[in-house]
C-alpha cells in the first residue's frame, strides 16, 4: 500500500518534470522556426532583385521555391504548435508539411529532365499523401466523437 503511493508520487513527478522539460524544449523550437521564417521571407525578398537582373522567367524558380520553402516551415510551426496547446501531434498537418516539401523539392527540378518513371514515382507520392490526408480527416478521433 505505501509503495504504491510511493509509485504514483514518483511517477506524477516524473510526468511533470517531462512535460515541463517538453514544453521548454518545445517553446525553444518554435523560436527557431520563427526565426527560420524570417530568415526565409527576408531572403525570398532578397531574391526578388532577380526579376530585374535576370528577367521574370528565369526569377520565377527560385523565388517559387524559397516561397515553398517557407511555407513548408509555417506548416512545421503549426505542428509544433498543435503540440503545445492540445499536446498531440496532428497528422494532417504532417501530411501537408510533407506535400509542401515534395512539391518544393518538384519545383526545384522544374528545369532538369526527368524520365518518367521519377515524374511517375513524384505523381503517386503526391497522391498517396493526398489520399492518406483524406483518410486522416474522414477517420479522425474527434469526427467520430462528434458522429456519435
Amino acid at each position: 500500500m505505501a509503495t504504491d503511493i510511493l509509485e504514483q508520487r514518483i511517477d506524477q513527478r516524473l510526468n511533470r518534470w517531462f512535460e515541463t522539460s517538453a514544453q521548454a524544449l518545445l517553446f525553444l523550437f518554435i523560436v527557431a522556426i520563427l526565426l527560420t521564417i524570417l530568415a526565409g521571407s527576408l531572403y525570398t525578398l532578397y531574391d526578388l532583385r532577380l526579376i530585374v537582373t535576370e528577367g521574370f522567367h528565369h526569377a520565377f524558380k527560385p523565388l517559387l521555391v524559397d516561397m515553398l520553402t517557407v511555407l513548408a516551415v509555417i506548416e512545421i510551426l503549426r505542428t509544433a504548435l498543435a503540440y503545445f496547446t492540445e499536446h498531440r501531434v496532428k497528422v494532417t498537418y504532417i501530411i501537408d508539411t510533407v506535400m509542401v516539401t515534395v512539391l518544393t523539392e518538384a519545383m526545384a527540378f522544374w528545369h532538369r529532365e526527368m524520365n518518367w518513371e521519377q515524374v511517375a514515382m513524384l505523381i503517386s507520392l503526391v497522391l498517396a499523401l493526398a489520399a492518406t490526408r483524406v483518410i486522416t480527416v474522414r477517420f479522425s478521433p474527434r469526427r467520430l466523437q462528434q458522429e456519435l
